[in-house]
């Protein structure tokens, strides 16, 4: 975990700015980034050292965009079937909704450490990334990657359970 901490410190500004020059738009950019670090730490062993890591991350950013842009479009043009799931950037307010709510809590309670905890931290404790890194005795990027992998699990849950 060392390594990716050192790669993930090292690339994240310069793959965020790679990312904001595909799409041009600041949170989509941060989520295509964020999502090409979690690939990257899921398949790091896959790494054969061919090109430079920021060459690499930049192509799975790359990828990442592009499939976005595809399931936007696929989305777009299929029935709004998924209208009363929350988007993913309004994760925090499904909690509003009773049931929504429920649901989300009971997904959360079935989260591995750390996610559930930084998770927790994040969107009820509403503490800063650099104070739950702190705690964890990580950085703030480590933070913002577990709570953001965290997120996508929650989302994806709960976009399952209403298809």
């Amino acid at each position: 975990m060392t390594d990716f901490e050192a790669i993930y410190s090292t690339y994240f500004r310069d793959v965020y700015r790679f990312s904001l020059s595909l799409c041009q738009n600041e949170s989509l950019a941060e989520e295509v980034t964020q999502e090409t670090f979690c690939k990257a730490m899921e398949h790091l062993d896959r790494f054969r050292g061919d090109c430079s890591y920021f060459v690499w991350l930049c192509q799975i950013a790359k990828n990442t965009y592009y499939s976005l842009c595809r399931r936007q479009r696929h989305m777009a043009s299929e029935p709004d079937a998924l209208s009363n799931i929350p988007g993913e950037g309004d994760l925090e307010q499904a909690f509003l909704d009773r049931e929504t709510g429920k649901r989300l809590l009971r997904r959360l309670h079935r989260l591995k450490e750390p996610y559930k905890e930084v998770f927790l931290l994040r969107v009820f404790g509403e503490l800063p990334y650099a104070q739950i890194g702190e705690l964890f005795g990580k950085t703030d990027s480590w933070a913002r990657l577990i709570y953001y992998r965290a997120k996508q699990e929650l989302w994806r849950e709960l976009r399952d359970d209403n298809l």
